[in-house]
């Protein structure tokens, strides 16, 4: 993909309210390649870099903003894939190989947060999200034991494919909810009161439910439906936007679920966040690279 041309315009205007939110003069910048499938883009504000999955080649890879050097954070690391930093500044990260959810301390040990659900092993966990409470939520696909390129084929144990809570002070693992083909990419909305979970299986949609006691869910209404392969991975703006992955890049959807403009990425997008110093820096995970473009916003504070 060396041959890439982003000389030109990345944004698509289906709305005139996406207008203001970009900047004609910000281009789409490739910042890393070489990847088999680039997937659960962190950042580090603390320490000013990225960190990223490639699923296929089992590693972490980290790219630093000061420099704009790239180089192996973690390798073999358990074909993890999304990843969020938590408010101590500690990465919490889905792995597929071993069927858990896992959080790196400051020195580097790996805490094991959840690999079951009443006894039986998880599928593959996805994504995940923390809540301002300590509480991790998750989802839990079988993309990581369905075959051997993302993990390795194993059999399934839990009686399909759900979201999960960790409770933070008692690490018992709660089933949220189970009506989800394949659960793949959550947010939270900025103030918390609701979550976003996007469906990759069928039909391929994001759905909203609201937040009940900071524990369960109700609700759970089709928020928006993919017009371009799936959704997967998505974050929040401060003005509560969402702006997700989907085949043709990002699409961003003002709060009453209208889908107002695109970011055209060359390739397939599998996540987004938001980072930098002022939060105004959208990090795009796509197939063999990592991009990232400038936007007259902030993303909402996750940590």
């Amino acid at each position: 993909m060396s041959d890439i041309d982003l000389s030109g315009s990345p944004y698509e205007t289906l709305d005139p309210r996406f207008d203001a939110l970009v900047n004609s003069n910000a281009r789409l910048e490739r910042l890393a390649t070489g990847c088999r499938w680039a997937e659960g883009p962190a950042y580090f504000p603390a320490g000013r870099f990225l960190v990223w999955s490639d699923i296929p080649n089992d590693r972490i890879l980290r790219w630093d903003e000061s420099d704009g050097h790239v180089s192996e954070f973690r390798s073999p690391a358990g074909y993890t894939n999304g990843h969020t930093v938590d408010r101590e500044g500690r990465l919490v990260s889905c792995e597929h190989l071993a069927r858990r959810v896992t959080r790196t301390e400051i020195d580097g040990t790996i805490t094991v947060l959840a690999d079951r659900y009443q006894g039986q092993r998880l599928n593959s966990p996805n994504d995940v999200v923390v809540r301002s409470d300590g509480s991790v939520w998750f989802t839990d696909p079988s993309y990581g034991i369905d075959h051997d390129y993302e993990g390795r084929r194993q059999e399934r144990e839990v009686d399909g494919c759900h979201v999960y809570r960790i409770d933070p002070d008692t690490m018992e693992v709660a089933r949220v909810t189970q009506d989800f083909d394949r659960p793949n990419g959550l947010a939270f909305s900025p103030d918390e009161s609701r979550l976003y979970i996007a469906d990759s299986g069928a039909p391929r949609h994001i759905r909203a439910f609201d937040v009940v006691d900071g524990r369960t869910l109700s609700g759970g209404e089709v928020f928006a439906v993919c017009d371009a392969g799936i959704f997967d991975g998505f974050r929040f703006d401060e003005a509560g936007r969402l702006w997700t992955s989907a085949g043709d890049g990002v699409h961003c959807f003002e709060p009453d679920g209208t889908l107002i403009g695109k970011i055209r990425v060359p390739e397939t997008v599998a996540n987004v966040c938001f980072g930098g110093p002022h939060r105004n820096r959208l990090f795009i995970t796509a197939t063999t690279s990592v991009y990232a473009v400038y936007l007259l916003l902030r993303g909402a504070r996750t940590f």
